[in-house]
């Protein structure tokens, strides 16, 4: 489930040397490759860009004279793979026009494909719950990715029978939650919960099963991740933004900030930085941004002033 992984290591020509990647180059946050991009996950530098084709080249047999590549490629974002068959309206497959009754005819064809397209109540659950995944992942901006992933779990928490009397929604919304934790994608639980179709609740209680039956590998989350977001919302500077993820970092080096929220941490590290700089913030308004109580970032402001003077 988790995105591809980047070399650690690259040549520097100019200079002749070896040099890390892991860190960004711009703000020294954390890299990560998706999809043939590497990019930094605090401030969204594009290190690398460029997709490689590692298919290899095509070989036909001599008398073979069709060497067209058809067909669009498997999916797991719809029920079947994507290996249905899709009738036209207007025009046949040389681009003329159909005839009116021709056209009459493709309509009541197409109407009995849509009736045999699913074999089981299952696919037509199936189907229902990989178009919820795929409104959420774009009311989110997700990448393309994250809706595979997030419909491959889905399915595969259909097969362990852990849907039967639970709701389709809620088991859409929580692989997509579950796949923003597995791959370090920045989304609140109630940033998510906002999208769906079900209440907050029922989310919760279907990422439980999903993580419990399914031993998700979902990492710890670094408040240092969502401060990026948090100060765009707020309107930080950027020297104050950099302040925040320093002390967020120091904070988890220190061992302060595990087992707790990591967005209200990670709001509490910015109006720490905010005052520290004399920047005018809103403690209520970053609690509301950081999906949180203005008491748990107050409890996270308190507990960072008293312990930073012993970090290193």
């Amino acid at each position: 489930m988790a995105t591809t992984e980047h070399f650690e290591r690259t040549f520097d020509e100019e200079s002749g040397r070896t040099i890390q990647t892991t860190e960004c180059p711009e703000c020294d946050g954390r890299l990560i490759t998706d999809g043939g991009e590497t990019r930094c996950t605090d401030c969204g530098l594009v290190v690398e860009g460029c997709r490689v084709d590692r298919r290899g080249p095509r070989t036909f047999a001599d008398d073979d004279t069709n060497r067209e590549r058809t067909g669009a490629p498997i999916t797991e974002a719809r029920h079947d793979r994507g290996l249905s068959t899709e009738i036209g309206y207007k025009f046949d497959g040389n681009g003329n026009a159909l005839s009116g009754q021709k056209r009459r005819q493709l309509t009541r064809l197409r109407r009995e494909h849509t009736r045999a397209k699913w074999r089981s109540k299952a696919e037509r659950n199936l189907s229902h719950g990989c178009g919820e995944i795929a409104r959420m992942v774009g009311a989110l901006d997700l990448e393309r990715a994250h809706r595979e992933q997030a419909s491959a779990l889905f399915r595969s928490a259909q097969d362990e029978g852990l849907l039967p009397g639970r709701s389709i929604e809620a088991f859409a919304t929580a692989s997509v939650y579950a796949v923003c934790r597995c791959t370090g994608a920045t989304r609140t639980r109630g940033e998510v919960a906002s999208v769906a179709q079900v209440g907050r609740e029922r989310v919760i209680t279907a990422y439980d099963v999903l993580n419990e039956q399914l031993n998700l590998p979902t990492p710890p989350q670094r408040p240092r991740e969502y401060i990026p977001a948090l100060a765009s919302a707020m309107d930080v500077p950027s020297e104050t933004e950099g302040d925040a993820r320093s002390l967020a970092e120091r904070a988890w080096d220190a061992g302060e900030s595990i087992g707790v929220h990591p967005s209200g941490f990670a709001a509490a590290c910015l109006e720490v930085a905010c005052r520290d700089d004399d920047v005018e913030i809103m403690q209520i308004a970053l609690a509301e941004a950081a999906d949180v109580t203005p008491v748990t970032v107050r409890a996270h402001r308190d507990r960072i002033e008293e312990a930073r003077s012993g970090w290193c």
